[in-house]
């Protein structure tokens, strides 16, 4: 099957997803329609590896329903596929990996047991929920020892059947960082025994999505279920297989592949909306002494329009670069270079945040129609989330910034002879932090307002030189 004849049997397998009323559809009606997804096998949980192109096409596909659905389908979608699924192809033996097949066959649901209570979005991959080595049973014993290490906000975690858990994996009580554990969460529809979940409540969109917040109670978990392909127990002791793949840095993979389709559904997401509201703008007519005109045709509705087409088609472009790029790497199975690495975290947040302000700058020039139901505009509540996916944007922002005045430091004279903004703001923040009585940490964080605009600087330079022809990764 080609790319267009894909597609088109993907929009028609997902019609009926298309069509829900998300605002009475039950956790269990929206969950049924992925199942039934999953069984068609149009999109197979090994294509993030053997064919990535699919799996970004169908997120892009997804996100075009946004507007009337909002943004649960599409984070039930790719929790499933990126998160839970990738996380079983990036870690897992080829034993484990073989049993997603058997997974697909069933259309059975999987969820990501990472973000706590006490450690969310903003605080990096923070863990406290731990699991044991038991000699006795050859096995694990997970528990979230207080309810700061609940995990939280865990989307598909009231329906999923399976569940990667990311756990503190410890042998004889010393620690080897987090690992991820493959489990069941589900036998024959209950929930396993120890395992204790609620609802996080009533959202201002995505109702249709269930998210839940999970504690563990000396959950037994056999060997099997840690994913160890880099890391393993042999004869109780922790053996890292691969030392220039630590675990950490593995699991964070998923990221790569959930920033560039976060940053792909927020264009698609704004890309729909300006094409229904054109129609309407086209049609609308507006009085003037000389007769009626369309809406689109007043000057700063005209202008809106044809700066988004701009800033659209330049972050299409930098974004489809970066996927090709991972692409590659995921393909043959290498890690990103930190320059595709940067490249995809600024894709992440430049084509979320122009997204949130053309939207938004749109809502406001086009009167009572942003506030009528059905318009798009009451779902786009969905570019919200995307801000905080994979990597809440203040918190890269954040990297970035802090990235590169290191780099500053360790290079100052030549790169203060540069004299750009860049290495401007980098020896302004430098020599703030020096004089601060306060330490530096106390005059990064007096120093905010500074240390995101030269994040910004690094995201249009960023943009510039990765579209640039002799652009090398």
């Amino acid at each position: 099957m080609n790319s267009a004849e894909w597609t088109e049997a993907f929009r028609a397998a997902t019609v009926d997803v298309a069509q829900m009323d998300v605002g009475t559809v039950s956790y269990e009606e929206s969950a049924r329609r992925l199942r039934t997804l999953l069984k068609t096998k149009l999109l197979l949980h090994t294509d993030l590896r053997d064919s990535p192109e699919r799996f970004f096409l169908a997120h892009r596909i997804l996100a075009t329903y946004a507007t009337k659905l909002g943004p649960g389908f599409w984070i039930r979608f790719t929790v499933h596929y990126n998160l839970c699924v990738g996380t079983v192809l990036a870690l897992g033996t080829e034993e484990q990996i073989a049993s997603l097949s058997d997974m697909q066959e069933h259309g059975l649901l999987g969820c990501f047991g990472l973000t706590e209570r006490l450690a969310g979005v903003s605080s990096g991959l923070v863990v406290n929920a731990v699991a044991d080595w038991d000699e006795e049973t050859d096995g694990f014993t997970i528990n979230t020892l207080d309810v700061g290490a609940a995990k939280n906000w865990i989307s598909q975690g009231l329906v999923a059947d399976k569940a990667v858990v990311v756990a503190e994996l410890r042998v004889k009580g010393v620690s080897h960082g987090p690992h991820a554990f493959f489990m069941d969460f589900r036998r024959d529809g209950e929930v396993v025994p120890g395992i204790m979940l609620g609802d996080m409540g009533k959202k201002t969109v995505g109702n249709d999505l269930d998210n839940a917040w999970i504690m563990f109670n000396n959950v037994k978990v056999p060997k099997s279920t840690l994913l160890n392909r880099y890391a393993d127990i042999r004869n109780g002791k922790y053996v890292a297989a691969d030392s220039s793949r630590p675990v950490f840095h593995m699991i964070g993979q998923r990221l790569f592949t959930g920033r560039v389709a976060v940053a792909q559904a927020a264009l698609e997401f704004r890309r729909t909306l300006y094409a229904t509201t054109k129609e309407y703008t086209d049609k609308r007519q507006c009085w003037t002494p000389t007769g009626s005109r369309p809406l689109s045709s007043v000057p700063q509705v005209r202008a809106l329009f044809e700066e988004n087409a701009k800033n659209q088609h330049l972050c299409d472009r930098f974004v489809a670069k970066c996927e090709s790029e991972l692409c590659r790497c995921l393909r043959e199975n290498t890690l990103p270079s930190v320059a595709l690495t940067d490249a995809i975290a600024v894709a992440k947040v430049k084509a979320v945040e122009d997204s949130i302000k053309f939207v938004h700058l749109l809502q406001n020039e086009v009167g009572s129609f942003a506030l009528m139901k059905g318009t798009g505009f009451e779902q786009r509540d969905f570019l919200t989330c995307c801000k905080f996916a994979e990597g809440d944007t203040r918190v890269l922002m954040q990297k970035m910034a802090r990235d590169r005045v290191k780099a500053f430091q360790k290079t100052r004279a030549k790169a203060k002879a540069e004299c750009t903004e860049e290495t401007a703001l980098c020896s302004e923040l430098v020599e703030a932090m020096r004089q601060s009585s306060s330490g530096p940490e106390a005059a990064w964080d007096i120093q905010h307002e500074k240390v995101y605009r030269l994040a910004g600087v690094i995201i249009d330079r960023t943009v510039t030189s990765f579209l640039s022809p002799q652009s090398k990764l």
